[in-house]
Order: C-alpha cells, then sequence, then structure tokens
C-alpha cells in the first residue's frame, strides 16, 4: 500500500501511546528521513550565503510576524536573532536558545508572584518553540520534543491569559486535528458571539495566531478557533499529511465543532487565511454554507506552486514536501498537480476578500486574479503596488490597512451589509483606484 494511503487509512488506535503532542508511538507510520530535494542539496551553498548577507527574514518577514504577535518586548531577542543567524542550519538553535531563556523568566516570575510578566514569558516561550520546529523536517525526538514543549508552555499561558482559552480537537478521518479556541474577553455566560476560523500560512501556527496584545480579533468581540488542518505544523506529527479534500472534508468538521459550543452564533461564522492558508481556507469552506464569509491576504493560488515550488527559496518546497509526508521529489512532483482550486473555486459563494501584492514571488498575481474571478460569488481584491508576498512598502502604508480592513470588512458581511463586487489597486500614495468586477 502506498505510504500516504496507509497513513490516511490508518485507525484511531494507530495513534495510541501519545506524548502530550498526540504522536503515535509506532515510529514507522511516518517517513523516514528528510525530504530529499535537489535544488535544496545542490544550492545549500547560495542559501546559506543569501541568509549570511540578508539574515533571518531573507525569504519574508519572519520577525516582523513574531513582533505582531508576542508585542515590541521581543524586539531585542529578534535583533539577537538578525546577529546570530547567519546560515540556515542556525535557525533552530537560536529560537531553542530564546525558548528556553524565555521559560526560565516565566518560571521565575511565577515563583515571585508576578503573574503577568509570567503570562507574557510563557506565551512567548510557546510561540519560539513554534518557531523552531521550522527547519526540522525529519519526524524524530527533536520535533516532538519542541512540539511538546509549545503546548506545554502554551498550556501554562492559558491559566494566566486575559481571556478563556481552550484547546480543542476536530475530528478527521478517525483521528483528530489540532486547534485552539479562545473567547474574547469579559465574555459573559449566556452571550452568542461571532466565530473566526484562523487557517495559517505554512510557517505558521495555531499558538501564533491570536496575538499576546492588542489583538484584532479578541478587541472586536470575536471568538477564534485558530486550525491546523491536514499537514499544518502539529498535524504531521499526528501523521496527518496535506490533502487538499482534507481540508473541503474539515471544514464541515469544523462546523460541526462550532454548532456544539453554546457561545457561538452559528449564523456569524467567517474564515480567514494568509500565505497558503489563503489556499487550503478557501477549500475549508468551499462546500460548507455555514461560513458566510472569507478573508485573506498573502495569496497561493498558483496551481502546482510553480513559483515557489521551483522559482523561492528551496526552503517553501522543502517544507511543503515534509508537509505532504513526501520524502521523494519524483514522488512530491505528481503530487503537487493537487494542488489546484479549479475543482472547487466555483463552488464558493459566500463573500471573498482578496488581498495580495502586485509583485507577490510566491505567486504572480496572474493567478490570484484567475481565481477571483473563477469564484462563485461576490468578491472584493485589493492590489497592493510593488508590494510582494508579505504586503509591505509604500501602498500598504499609505492606503487601506490590509488586516483592519480586514476584520471591518468582515464585520459589515456578518452584519449582511451590501457589497459591490471591486478590483481596489492601492496606489504607493494610498490612493485606491475601484473598478467593477465581473
Amino acid at each position: 500500500m502506498h505510504r500516504r494511503q496507509f497513513l490516511r487509512s490508518a485507525p484511531l488506535a494507530a495513534v495510541a501511546g501519545l506524548s502530550a503532542s498526540g504522536i503515535a508511538s509506532a515510529a514507522d507510520n511516518f517517513p523516514h528521513g528528510e525530504p530529499r530535494m535537489k535544488r535544496f542539496d545542490d544550492q545549500r551553498w547560495v542559501l546559506d550565503n543569501i541568509i549570511q548577507a540578508n539574515g533571518v527574514d531573507w525569504d519574508q518577514g519572519h520577525t516582523g510576524v513574531l513582533l505582531r504577535s508576542c508585542g515590541l518586548m521581543v524586539q531585542g531577542d529578534m535583533t539577537g536573532v538578525r546577529q546570530r543567524v547567519k546560515k540556515y542550519a542556525d535557525i533552530v538553535p537560536a529560537f531553542e536558545a530564546l525558548a528556553r531563556r524565555r521559560e526560565a523568566l516565566a518560571e521565575e516570575h511565577l515563583k515571585n508572584d508576578e503573574p503577568l510578566p509570567a503570562r507574557d514569558n510563557f506565551y512567548i516561550a510557546s510561540v519560539y518553540w513554534g518557531t523552531a520546529m521550522w527547519g526540522v523536517e525529519e519526524h524524530g525526538p527533536r520535533l516532538r520534543h519542541s512540539n511538546d514543549k509549545k503546548r506545554e508552555l502554551y498550556s501554562k499561558y492559558m491559566k494566566l491569559a486575559d481571556h478563556k482559552i481552550e484547546w480543542a480537537e476536530i475530528p478527521y478521518r478517525g483521528k483528530t486535528l489540532p486547534a485552539i479556541f479562545h473567547l474574547p474577553p469579559n465574555y459573559q455566560a449566556g452571550q452568542k458571539v461571532p466565530v473566526i476560523v484562523a487557517v495559517p500560512g505554512m510557517d505558521g501556527f495555531k499558538e501564533r495566531a491570536v496575538s499576546l496584545s492588542g489583538d484584532g480579533w479578541m478587541e472586536r468581540g470575536y471568538a477564534v478557533l485558530s486550525i491546523e488542518g491536514p499537514g499544518y505544523w502539529e498535524s504531521p506529527v499526528r501523521g496527518i499529511f496535506v490533502d487538499v479534500q482534507g481540508w473541503v472534508e474539515t471544514g464541515k468538521e469544523v462546523v460541526k465543532w462550532l454548532r456544539t459550543r453554546p457561545e457561538i452564533d452559528t449564523d456569524r461564522i467567517a474564515a480567514t487565511g494568509s500565505s497558503f492558508g489563503s489556499f487550503f481556507s478557501a477549500a475549508m469552506i468551499s462546500e460548507e454554507p455555514a461560513f458566510k464569509a472569507c478573508a485573506v491576504t498573502g495569496t497561493c493560488y498558483d496551481p502546482g506552486g510553480k513559483a515557489i515550488f521551483d522559482e523561492a527559496s528551496p526552503t517553501f518546497k522543502k517544507r511543503f514536501m515534509f508537509m505532504a509526508g513526501i520524502t521523494d521529489e519524483a514522488e512530491f512532483e505528481k503530487f503537487r498537480k493537487t494542488i489546484d482550486w479549479s475543482g472547487f473555486a466555483g463552488k464558493i459563494k459566500a463573500p471573498f476578500l482578496i488581498a495580495a501584492g502586485e509583485s507577490d514571488e510566491l505567486c504572480p498575481l496572474e493567478h490570484t486574479e484567475a481565481f477571483t474571478k473563477a469564484l462563485g460569488g461576490q468578491k472584493q481584491l485589493v492590489i497592493y503596488q510593488d508590494s510582494r508576498h508579505s504586503l509591505a512598502g509604500a501602498s500598504v502604508s499609505n492606503g487601506p490597512d490590509p488586516r483592519v480592513y480586514q476584520a471591518e470588512w468582515i464585520g459589515r458581511r456578518l452584519a449582511g451589509k451590501a457589497m459591490t463586487s471591486e478590483r481596489w489597486y492601492v496606489e504607493n500614495s494610498g490612493r485606491v483606484q475601484k473598478t467593477p468586477l465581473a
């Protein structure tokens, strides 16, 4: 039996003997070794020289994302990472060291009866352990240890957080997908609140989805269910790998789970996605009418991922091979043909907002425009002049903030307010050119 077929067919008992992360004790259920990728191996010296010249943010804004989720208190840590990381192999140990330091600080604050700094440092330590999982593309003790530490320290953060947070498990093909459920601060029993189902990018994870402070969804009174669907972060640790149809199934299971929660207004369910989450969130909502809106940023709609897998940093393809549970590059070349929205885009009837960079190096704009055209409902495409994948630059600084606009746009959709299908082109000056979309 093909390895991916075997993993999909494995019963729940196959994940018995679990550690805190839910990993199966039977190592034979997992791929052996790292994905072998020719361009990664051949160009490793180039990659290391690029990182030496450009730092840890050589491929996208990793430290900026961490600043957004953890706050300015990690600014010194990010400066230190930029100084320490001189090659690809430096990234994982750099974040492991930061995580251990922050955990020690948290425990010291807790011992001294200082719950607020303890809370903050537990959150930061958890996020650093999660970040350290990027770059570990082999199933084994190091990956499991980082995942277990991430969960352990996030659990300690949960107990001190300013809002209610729970671990969640979403049924999936006899196993479960990991998720985190947040209720907004000051939630009162008996209330029914709207919910955002958040799908991160391929380098994102559920613990980082809601910021430590000043989170836009929490401040607006939304619940958030941050989901790691097939192939995402902790799911491969459980033997659940990328599967486009699996994401369609995930959307239905997520809604079933939300309907069991008395806190949720099930008439106000929306989804968000970033980077490859733009693709998987679209698959997730495509056959589930309970989703009333979806908003995405930093798109990945290039069928088969030619730009991201063949032209961008080779780390993207190697990481996605890990997510797919494939170590052989020839096998992955066949599998990547399934990464195509043509089978589900037209089924999406919910209003859809897309924020994209005009010069996105991971997804040429033509593919985002084709996906937008194929959508079956109302849509808005916002293109930021000269911006790359990470959505930064003059047009983003001077124009509508992508994340603020996303939140306000979803609020209007869940309130039932009318919209017009439009294409916005945000100039570097901040001026917005608006044209109708068919």
